[in-house]
C-alpha cells in the first residue's frame, strides 16, 4: 500500500510539473544598485522525494531591506555580487508539490516564511532557527527572492491562509511576524507600558501587537507627524511623541515620561528605527528593571549609555527576523481580527510597475505606508 501511494505521489508531481512546462517565470532582478530589469528565469524544479513546493506568487510587499539593496547593493556583510531577484514578503498559490509532501496540495493558498534554516546546527536545535548561520533567506545575497512568478520553498515554511485572509494580507504576515517576534522578545504582558521608537510599518505593527498582548499604555515616537497619526488612529498607540528637537536624550526621555504619565518610566522600550538618538533616549525612558528590545537596524556601532543599563539593571535583547511560532501567532491575530492589515496597505502596483514602486518607497512618496506588488499575470487561482 505504501509503495502504491508513493508511486501515485510521483505521478501526481509529474502531472503538476507538466502543467508548468508551457509557463514562463518572469522575475524582477537587481543587477546592481539602482539598476533593475525584468528577466525570464527558469521555472524551479522538484527532485524525486522532495518535500519542497512550487508557489505561484500572488502578492509581494516591499520591505526596507529590499529598498536598501536596491539603492546600495548591500546591508552590512550581505553584498549583492551577482544579479538577484528582489522581494521576500509574499503569498501565493501552490502550483506543484514534491512527492514527499504531506500537508500541502496544489491550489492551497499560502503565506511564505522566506527563511529556511539548516535544521541541524546548535541554533536550530536550540529553538532559535532565525539565527541559523546557514539560513537560506529570500533576497539576501546570494539567494534570489520572491518577486517572480514561481518560487520554490520548503513545505513546512508555507502556511495555509484562512479563507477570509486575502493574498495582500497574506504577504504582510512577514512584517507582522517581525513585530510579533519583537514583542515576544520584550515579554509584554497585560498592563505594561510600552514605548515604540519608529512609526514605519514594523514600528506601527509593534504598537498593534503590543495592544493585542494587553499593553495599557503604548507610546509611538517618530519624526513624521502623519505616521504618528496613523499609529494612533489605526494601530493602538495611546500616546504619540514627535521627535526631532535639539534636547538631549535625557531631556527627551523625561518629557516622554511626563507626557505619557509613565511615573518612574516605561516597562518596555522597542527600538524599531535604528536611530542612535532613539537608542539612547530609549534606555533613559525605561524604569529600573525595564526591558529593551532592539529591532531597528542602523549603524553597526553607536555610543551607548551603558552606565544607565548597569544602574537600572535593564534587560537588553536584540530581535532578528522571526522564530518558532511567530508566523502562526501572526496568522492567529489576523484570523481573529485583532489586527487589521488592510489599513496598512497604502500603495498597490502591478508587476510591470515594480521599479516605480521601489522608487516611490525610497523617495518617501506622501501617503505611502506599506506597498504591495501584484504577481505576474496568468494561470492563477482567482482571489475570493
Amino acid at each position: 500500500m505504501a509503495i502504491l501511494e508513493a508511486k501515485q505521489n510521483v505521478v501526481k508531481q509529474l502531472q503538476d510539473l507538466r502543467g508548468l512546462n508551457d509557463e514562463l517565470n518572469p522575475a524582477f532582478v537587481l543587477q546592481k544598485p539602482l539598476n533593475v530589469s525584468f528577466e525570464d528565469r527558469p521555472i524551479p524544479t522538484l527532485s524525486l522525494g522532495s518535500t519542497d513546493v512550487i508557489v505561484q506568487i500572488m502578492q509581494t510587499g516591499i520591505c526596507g531591506s529590499d529598498v536598501h539593496y536596491y539603492n546600495h547593493g548591500s546591508i552590512g556583510k550581505f553584498i549583492v555580487k551577482s544579479p538577484m531577484i528582489l522581494g521576500h514578503e509574499s503569498s501565493g498559490v501552490v502550483a506543484a508539490v514534491g512527492s514527499a509532501c504531506k500537508n500541502l496540495h496544489v491550489g492551497d493558498r499560502v503565506a511564505l516564511e522566506p527563511g529556511v534554516p539548516c535544521r541541524q546546527c546548535s541554533a536550530c536545535k536550540g529553538g532559535k532557527y532565525n539565527i541559523c548561520p546557514s539560513m537560506v533567506f529570500a533576497a539576501t545575497p546570494p539567494f534570489d527572492g520572491t518577486l517572480c512568478k514561481y518560487y520554490k520553498i520548503a513545505e513546512d515554511f508555507c502556511y495555509k491562509l484562512p479563507p477570509h485572509i486575502s493574498f495582500e494580507e497574506g504577504a504582510l504576515i512577514e512584517p507582522l511576524s517581525v513585530a510579533v517576534h519583537i514583542c515576544r522578545q520584550a515579554s509584554i504582558v497585560p498592563g505594561n507600558s510600552v514605548v515604540v521608537f519608529g512609526a514605519g510599518p514594523v514600528g506601527i505593527l509593534c504598537c498593534a501587537v503590543a495592544r493585542a498582548f494587553g499593553a495599557k499604555t503604548i507610546v509611538s515616537v517618530d519624526l513624521v507627524q502623519s505616521r504618528l497619526a496613523f499609529a494612533r488612529d489605526f494601530y493602538g498607540a495611546t500616546h504619540t511623541h514627535l521627535a526631532g528637537s535639539t534636547t538631549s536624550s535625557v531631556e527627551t526621555a523625561a518629557q516622554l515620561i511626563n507626557d505619557a504619565h509613565l511615573r518612574d518610566g516605561a516597562d518596555v522600550v522597542i527600538e524599531a528605527s535604528g536611530a542612535a538618538s532613539s537608542v539612547q533616549t530609549g534606555i533613559h525612558v525605561l524604569r529600573s528593571g525595564g526591558r529593551y528590545v532592539q529591532g531597528g537596524m542602523g549603524k553597526y556601532d553607536i555610543t551607548f549609555p551603558i552606565g544607565a543599563i548597569i544602574e537600572k539593571e535593564l534587560d537588553i535583547k536584540g530581535s532578528f527576523r522571526y522564530g518558532s511560532g511567530d508566523y502562526l501567532l501572526a496568522i492567529s491575530l489576523l484570523e481573529s481580527r485583532q489586527i487589521d492589515m488592510k489599513r496598512l496597505i497604502t500603495g498597490r502596483y502591478k508587476f510591470h510597475d515594480a521599479e516605480r514602486a521601489f522608487k516611490d518607497v525610497y523617495s518617501g512618496k506622501p501617503g505611502l505606508v506599506k506597498v504591495v506588488i501584484e504577481g505576474p499575470e496568468g494561470k492563477c487561482v482567482s482571489e475570493f
